[in-house]
């Protein structure tokens, strides 16, 4: 069943999350302040939005497990190697040119519904946050929540 929702008003909340990171590599578990964020809208149903401004770093989920905070990183090294010789850093030589690749591959935000105020995350699904610079950065996310 398709329930339509025009003749109700959209609530919009923006909201802004930071941290700070270690450099590349860092995963960072941040399901638990999205869910917070989330609740203290007090909205039920809709679909919050995680962006990070900037370049290299990104969003995605993955089930928080050590095993994976390795084997995560392993495969980004196969699929964008820092050791290839990148464009970027023969214009800006900061030697990240790597991070750059990698952050576009997986991307800088994700939508999440939720419904009766709970996340629609599997049950080993966890919302995460990948520093892909060289460096550690101060960052900040930008939370959209939009619900009925």
């Amino acid at each position: 069943m398709i329930k339509n929702s025009s003749d109700k008003n959209l609530t919009i909340i923006t909201k802004t999350l930071s941290f700070q990171t270690k450099g590349e590599n860092d995963i960072l578990d941040i399901t638990d302040d999205i869910i917070e964020t989330v609740n203290t809208t007090k909205l039920d149903n809709g679909i919050v939005t995680i962006f990070v401004p900037g370049s290299t770093g990104a969003l995605t989920t993955i089930e928080y497990e050590p095993g994976l905070l390795i084997d995560l990183p392993n495969i980004l090294e196969k699929i964008a190697p820092k050791s290839l010789l990148y464009e970027h850093e023969k214009r800006w030589h900061d030697g990240n040119g790597h991070s750059h690749v990698r952050a576009a591959l997986i991307g800088p935000s994700l939508t999440v519904p939720f419904v009766d105020g709970t996340l629609t995350l599997g049950t080993w699904q966890q919302i995460v946050f990948l520093e892909l610079d060289a460096r550690s950065r101060r960052r900040k996310l930008i939370v959209q929540i939009i619900a009925e």
